[in-house]
């Protein structure tokens, strides 16, 4: 009984790790925390003389790992990619941007929500944070929505949809991180291959794979609103283009209101996104563009104080802080389940599945799916997918279609009931008028159009890898 608990052990250290950030303990703490209750329950052991299958000198690494993230300069790209979200976020682009779009399409059925989708994917390829698109979005588009007529539930499952888009329109920090992480598990899959590739991936790579799936969902979107427009045209109604002008104060043509706009978020992004598929700079040096971008902007849109720039760097820290410390978190994890043979066990678990490749991915996708309804992106991406990432990649799963694959699973459980991180953000600024179930509902359609496209990335691995592989 002992032996096979302790043949398990692996299973065993990821479960007690789940179940302690169930209990709402800090993410970072957890991870270093419980990994070292189990190494030091793993010496014990066998200071006592019990056979152990536990790797102690494993541990030696440790100071190398935290010091290879400490320096690694791919991981610049968090802090300055952060930094340039939270400046738009303050410098009041969304706000000039939801204003020009609401006029250009209101007079539409569905037409508001169109603008909020269109005005989301900006935001997503602007800011990359999936919390500050849906809060900006809810507190700006809901009311205007929900006075013009829009069914609660199509209003906050729009909103919500479209703030999750920062999931997978790059330049996207879960796309950052990911790309990491996956980085390393491609290295130790040809290690353990016994091979040498000059291949590598790169953030780059997977920005460059998510463009296509990422435009794909907003048309799908679009589709999707036009549809209903057009089947209940209660639910989604046209807006007095002129009523609508005096409502947000312009009354004179919209076009110097679509140029002020919609130019600076869109040059911004050409120069983000183009100097990358341009080969100009890595993401670090774009994300280096985007942050001085933001810093244009917020001081053109005289946003720019010391009281504002005070904000942005002790948001932009906090966050930083954070993510680096469940990094060497995961880092002390992924050092101790290796120690007690973990990646040999999910090896031989994956070969044993029926299905083969197939079954193991289809397997590893459902268990990212159920534990996004209770850990973070970030929780997810430097827990699970370090265990099962060279395993997958080592039996022949494309880098690159596997991180957007994750990517757009993750974003899926964003927005799944009764647990998804978006709902949370747009219940904290939606009116006590609306019910939370209407955002259950109103987010159902959307779940089911981006399950159906993890679907077509699966029967069709080319939406995701076509453009990496012309670029």
């Amino acid at each position: 009984m002992l032996a096979t608990l302790l043949d398990m052990m692996p299973l065993v250290l990821f479960a007690a790790v789940c179940l302690v950030l169930m209990l709402g303990y800090p993410v970072a703490l957890s991870l270093a925390g419980t990994a070292l209750a189990f190494a030091g329950f793993g010496m014990l052991l066998q200071s006592m003389g019990m056979d152990v299958p536990f790797e102690a000198r494993m541990m030696n690494a440790m100071p190398n790992r935290l010091y290879g993230i400490m320096t690694n300069a791919t991981l610049l790209a968090v802090p300055l990619f952060v930094l340039m979200g939270v400046l738009l976020e303050k410098s009041r682009v969304a706000e000039t941007l939801l204003d020009a779009m609401a006029m250009a399409f209101g007079a539409l059925r569905g037409g508001l929500g169109i603008a909020v989708v269109i005005v989301g994917m900006l935001l997503a390829a602007s800011t990359g944070i999936v919390g500050a698109t849906v809060v900006t979005m809810g507190l700006l588009s809901l009311p205007t929505m929900l006075k013009r007529g829009y069914s609660p539930a199509l209003a906050t499952g729009t909103i919500c949809a479209t703030g999750t888009l920062g999931q997978i329109i790059p330049p996207s920090i879960a796309l950052v991180l990911l790309g990491d992480v996956l980085s390393n598990a491609y290295q130790q899959a040809q290690l353990s291959m016994g091979v040498w590739s000059p291949k590598t991936l790169s953030i780059g790579d997977l920005f460059i794979g998510a463009l296509v799936p990422g435009l794909l969902l907003v048309g799908v979107y679009i589709i999707y609103l036009l549809v209903v427009a057009w089947w209940k045209a209660d639910a989604a109604p046209a807006a007095d283009r002129e009523a609508l002008k005096a409502e947000l104060g312009h009354t004179g043509s919209i076009w110097p209101l679509l140029l002020k706009g919609l130019l600076p978020p869109v040059l911004l992004i050409v120069a983000v996104l183009g100097s990358i598929l341009g080969g100009f700079a890595t993401p670090t040096e774009a994300s280096a563009v985007g942050a001085f971008g933001a810093l244009v902007l917020a001081a053109t849109n005289r946003q720019l104080s010391i009281k504002m720039l005070k904000e942005t760097l002790h948001s932009t820290a906090q966050v930083t802080s954070m993510v680096f410390l469940i990094l060497i978190g995961a880092a002390l994890f992924s050092l101790v389940f290796r120690a007690y043979g973990g990646e040999e066990l999910v090896t031989e678990l994956f070969e044993a599945m029926p299905g083969g490749v197939v079954g193991a991915t289809l397997v590893v996708m459902l268990v990212i799916f159920l534990l996004g309804f209770i850990l973070d992106f970030i929780e997810i991406t430097f827990v699970v997918v370090p265990i099962v990432g060279p395993v997958l990649l080592a039996m022949g799963v494309d880098p690159i279609w596997l991180g957007i694959m994750i990517a757009v699973n993750l974003q899926t459980s964003f927005l799944t009931p009764p647990f998804g991180f978006a709902l949370f953000y747009l219940r904290g600024v939606t009116p006590a008028s609306v019910p939370t179930s209407a955002i259950y509902k109103g987010v159902i359609p959307f779940i089911i159009l981006q399950l159906g496209m993890l679907l077509a990335l699966a029967l069709f691995p080319g939406i995701a890898t076509w453009l990496p592989s012309v670029l």
